[in-house]
């Protein structure tokens, strides 16, 4: 006879998961506006053979939108497959998965590309607090057993950090 294997895993629908990760995608809206049409916005609007000009970089906003969705899935999926509950756990499992890919992620554009130290240093910082975020939001889902709370929550914390993004853009 075999000892049965240990699992963390969560039992929880795939309707359940997919809810907490858009609840998280939209979350990720609202702190993307903040942190990249506000806080470094200035980043952006310097010359750079790195990066496309302004309009260009607009249309392809929704290619940036549809990375976060593949990330929150990924993070989603592991966080209910390891059994990361709770607010304060998913806060540094987003924040040492972010870490870990926004660092990599910036090393390697770093060894092949002509982008500024400051702007690979600002996306590594703000990319993993982003995940860091979204480990709060799918932390709290998986550990709530009614997703009323952070479904008037998020929206809430979306409005605000795109509005305080949009403050600090036309202080510029």
């Amino acid at each position: 006879m075999t000892a049965p294997e240990r699992s963390d895993a969560l039992e929880v629908s795939r309707g359940r998961l997919i809810a907490i990760a858009l609840l998280a995608f939209v979350a990720t809206l609202g702190f993307d506006l903040f942190l990249h049409a506000g806080v470094l916005a200035p980043l952006y609007v310097e010359p750079s053979p790195f990066l496309l000009p302004p309009w260009d970089a607009f249309r392809r906003i929704p290619l940036g939108y549809a990375s976060f969705a593949l990330i929150i899935a990924l993070v989603t999926g592991l966080m209910a497959r390891l059994g990361v509950t709770g607010w304060a756990r998913g806060l540094r499992f987003g924040l040492v998965f972010g870490i870990c890919v926004w660092g990599s992620f910036a090393l390697g554009l770093a060894s092949i590309s002509t982008a500024s130290t400051g702007l690979l240093a600002a996306w590594f910082a703000g990319q993993s607090l982003e995940l860091g975020l979204v480990g709060i939001i799918v932390g709290s889902g998986l550990a709530s057993g009614n997703l009323r709370t952070l479904a008037w929550k998020v929206p809430v914390f979306t409005l605000l950090a795109a509005a305080i993004g949009i403050g600090i853009q036309n202080l510029w």
